[in-house]
């Protein structure tokens, strides 16, 4: 049976490595392993975000949907030290390793959760921060998992939005950017294009 990153818990064999995320403002080395999504390196639609993407808010709560190992989060949390950021991702093995690479970077405002595609924490606990509301969503969203688990996802996650909080996801032209792009203006969300570049758009979402 095919592996995908989007498992909850991959069969690929460990194999660990890391890589580094330099951006003109920071400097993160990352742990990753087999089985999450880009381990040999930050892949291009992360850094798009990263570069094209306003500043987060400074205070609140801010969210990464499908943190991987973290490359987002903890770019999250450095630029905004005074606020809360958590990240969540189906996969198991990228949430420890998220975890890690905010304790090696040494980010403290930052918290991992792993969830299961409804949202909810894959071992049970209670609900938690992943709840919201958020004040920022920042995302490179799993296209391969097809669009309905997609819309989906995008649907219980934007909807934990604060009132005034927006979104900001990346997607490849070619892999339906576009067409997401419509999809969220048909579901009554606010979106324009804040960025394009090398192939990717960065979209602006509001709650609506």
């Amino acid at each position: 049976m095919a592996q995908h990153y989007f498992d909850s818990d991959p069969g690929a064999a460990s194999r660990p490595a890391a890589v580094d995320l330099v951006l003109p403002d920071l400097h993160l080395r990352l742990g990753t392993d087999r089985g999450v999504f880009s381990p040999g390196k930050v892949d291009l639609g992360t850094r798009v975000l990263l570069e094209s993407a306003p500043a987060p808010p400074a205070e609140g709560r801010l969210l990464d949907l499908g943190c991987g190992y973290g490359p987002i989060a903890l770019t999250m949390a450095a630029r905004a030290p005074g606020a809360s950021v958590l990240g969540v991702d189906v996969n198991g093995r990228a949430v420890a390793l998220a975890r890690a690479n905010a304790r090696n970077n040494h980010l403290s405002n930052v918290d991992f959760r792993h969830v299961d595609p409804e949202g909810r924490p894959a071992d049970g606990t209670p609900p938690g921060p992943e709840q919201g509301p958020f004040d920022a969503i920042w995302s490179n969203p799993p296209i391969r998992i097809g669009k309905p688990a997609l819309h989906a996802l995008l649907t219980a996650w934007l909807d934990r939005l604060s009132p005034a909080g927006t979104a900001h996801l990346v997607v490849q032209r070619n892999l339906g950017g576009d067409s997401l792009h419509r999809w969220l203006e048909s579901e009554g969300r606010p979106t324009e294009r804040a960025a394009s570049r090398a192939g990717y758009r960065v979209l602006r979402v509001r709650r609506g």
